[in-house]
């Protein structure tokens, strides 16, 4: 059997078809920002307390906490990191 012999490809064939391209470059796209996404660690993954720091510092402009809670919890994280030594690793 020959479908659409002589009449081209059926309209919903080639609707379908160039769907499923846009799906794909869609997809390869997504994929690709994904990628370049991963990659990029944000610097407060890389120290505990930069993140720490850095969420007080948000929660205090938010008003979840008050300036007086915010020193002391600064002043907490400030002394766990000058207990560390500079340059010393967590390894063992």
């Amino acid at each position: 059997m020959m479908f659409g012999y002589g009449s081209g490809w059926p309209f919903w064939e080639t609707a379908l078809m160039r769907a499923g391209t846009i799906v794909f470059c869609g997809l390869l796209v997504w994929a690709v920002f994904a990628l370049v996404n991963a990659t990029r660690k944000p610097l407060r993954d890389r120290d505990p307390q930069v993140g720490a720091a850095r969420i007080l510092d948000e929660r205090l402009a938010r008003g979840e906490i008050d300036a007086d809670e915010y020193r002391r919890l600064r002043d907490l994280i400030d002394s766990d990191r000058s207990d560390i030594p500079a340059g010393a690793g967590g390894g063992g």
